[in-house]
């Protein structure tokens, strides 16, 4: 049986996710918040292009609750890569509004419908595409922390910034010298077992 809450508990953490992916952005120029980070071009922007199509898709056409976002990146004539970072036409204004719509969109999703409501998910094969809210749920908030992380990661090799949210980073230092000491430490054990 599933507590009462859970649903609740599982749209909590989802807006968690949401709020700290967008934390990232804060204070950084266009530069830096598009520019390839990562071998495979991770950029903070691009994730959330990306996860705004992600929630409007997951939480509309999967239970046909449509939306009137126009997203040509995701048609299936572009590259496929085409959601994971801006073009120069398109504004960090644009894009955070449109991840802002994606969240409300979900938001009626998820307070309309019960937990159990199946939904099918287009872009997923037939036969294993029928999924529950809870499903989508579970699922979608799993995808924004998983990017969430990404975008840590990414914020923290651009400028240092680190930590879980804004008010709280949930680190264990405060400092930048007990942050070298650390990460010395780190590096002595690396080494050490690569000879050992």
């Amino acid at each position: 049986m599933t507590p009462p809450d859970a649903k609740a508990d599982l749209h909590r953490y989802l807006r968690g996710a949401r709020e700290a992916l967008l934390w990232k952005l804060d204070g950084l120029s266009e530069y830096d918040i598009r520019r390839p980070v990562t071998p495979t071009g991770t950029n903070l922007l691009g994730l959330v292009k990306h996860l705004a199509g992600v929630e409007f898709g997951y939480f509309g056409p999967t239970f046909g609750r449509p939306h009137d976002e126009s997203m040509p990146w995701l048609d299936s004539d572009i590259d496929p890569n085409a959601d994971m970072w801006a073009t120069a036409d398109e504004s960090r204004e644009q894009l955070v509004a449109l991840y802002r719509r994606a969240w409300a969109h979900a938001d009626a999703t998820i307070e309309a419908l019960p937990l159990d409501a199946i939904g099918t998910v287009p872009w997923w094969p037939a036969g294993s595409n029928r999924l529950t809210l809870h499903g989508v749920l579970v699922h979608v908030t799993a995808e924004s922390h998983r990017h969430a992380g990404h975008a840590d990661i990414v914020r923290e090799t651009i400028d240092g910034t680190a930590g879980l949210l804004r008010d709280i980073d949930n680190l264990p230092y405060a400092d930048a010298s007990r942050w070298a000491e650390h990460r010395a430490r780190v590096q002595r054990a690396a080494e050490q077992a690569s000879d050992g």
